[in-house]
Formats: structure tokens, C-alpha cells, sequence
């Protein structure tokens, strides 16, 4: 397949990965709203350098589970329980969640927040297994394969698309800073029905394999 249609496959699925208000988007737009635009830039930067290497890591997963279909099957199945498990548990959350405020801490130096950006980016393990599931799905349509060069377009499509998102958050952050969707609340219900959704296709491609 084209790189280019690979490149913008990573673009729109790590869009489609950070919408949900989170850590990243809200420090990202918070600290632009503080700080300024170009702290908020670095502390993007610094994310998306890490989305860069989970992306990869993902993808070289991905390209050894489809060579081992059985480790897939086992896989699936704990993916299921592992989902229905972090739906369950944020839809509880949810219902418990008070409003909250994001407190961030008071780091003035430009340096400071691209590493900021990059320590969050790293305890943010979810774009890894979000990530080798999305290309793992991809691969079964025939749409990407697992050589050096598209996983590289993919990669920079994913980084790419990470950080129009953040700078969309940075730039929009007035407008929807007082909308109710971006409450702890119900970001926790957000992230319950999108797990609640892909444990669904999971149970589906699992009955179908029986």
C-alpha cells in the first residue's frame, strides 16, 4: 500500500486515540492557557516524541503476533477480560467522580515542559496495546504490512496526528474548558463506552473464530 495512505491511517487513528479529554490534551491546553502557546508546543513535542516510540513498539508486537496466530487467540481473550474489567471499573468511578480540578505544577522553563511532556507520555501506557490492536486490524484488511518503511510511515503518522490533536486542545481550550463533557465525570464515561465498544468487537471476533 502507499506510504502516504499509511502515513495518514497512523494520522487519523491516534486523532481518533486522543480526543477523549485526558492527560495529555488538558495539560497540553492548560499549560498554553497559563503559560503561553510555545510552552505548550514543547510540552506537545515532548509527547509526541514518546507516541513515536510506543507507536513502534506497538507496531513490532503487532507484526510477531500476526506471525503467531495462536499467541493472538490467547491474547484476545485476555484482552476481553482486561476490557470489560476497565469498563466496569470507569463506568463506577464515573458515577462516584466528583468535579475535580487539574492541578499542574508551577514549571516556568521551556525545557521543563518538553520533559514534562515526555515523563507523562510515559506513564500513559495505553497507545501501545491501543496501537498494536488498531495495526494488527489494519494488516487483516491488507491495508498496512509489517515492512521497515511503513511501520516508519505509520509512526510519523501516528506522532502527527497526536499532536494536531494536542494543538487543537491548545487552541480551543477557551471554548470548551466550560462545557460539561470535559469534566472528570465524563471523560470517565467516555473512556468506559469506547473499552465497553472495543470489548464488544473483541467478544465478536472471538465467537467468530470458534
Amino acid at each position: 500500500m502507499d506510504f502516504t495512505i499509511i502515513f495518514f491511517l497512523g494520522l487519523v487513528i491516534a486523532l481518533v486515540g486522543v480526543v477523549p479529554p485526558g492527560l495529555l490534551n488538558m495539560n497540553a491546553a492548560k499549560i498554553s492557557l497559563k503559560e503561553g502557546h510555545v510552552r505548550g508546543v514543547m510540552f506537545s513535542i515532548g509527547v509526541c516524541l514518546i507516541v513515536c516510540v510506543q507507536t513502534y513498539i506497538a507496531a513490532i508486537f503487532a507484526r510477531y503476533m500476526t506471525n503467531h496466530p495462536e499467541v493472538v487467540e490467547i491474547l484476545q481473550r485476555v484482552a476481553f477480560v482486561i476490557f470489560v474489567l476497565i469498563t466496569i471499573y470507569f463506568l463506577l468511578l464515573a458515577q462516584k467522580q466528583k468535579k475535580q480540578q487539574m492541578v499542574t505544577p508551577k514549571i516556568k522553563s521551556k525545557h521543563s515542559r518538553f520533559f514534562q511532556g515526555m515523563f507523562l507520555s510515559s506513564i500513559n501506557v495505553f497507545p501501545i496495546p491501543y496501537q498494536a490492536y488498531m495495526t494488527i486490524t489494519l494488516a487483516s484488511f491488507g491495508w498496512m504490512q509489517f515492512d521497515k518503511i511503513s511501520i516508519i510511515s505509520y509512526v510519523a503518522g501516528a506522532a502527527t496526528g497526536t499532536f494536531v490533536m494536542l494543538y487543537i486542545y491548545i487552541f480551543f481550550f477557551d471554548k470548551i474548558r466550560g462545557k460539561s463533557f470535559t469534566s472528570q465525570k465524563n471523560m470517565n464515561y467516555i473512556i468506559g463506552a469506547i473499552t465497553g465498544v472495543v470489548a464488544l468487537i473483541t467478544l465478536c471476533n472471538i465467537i467468530k473464530e470458534l
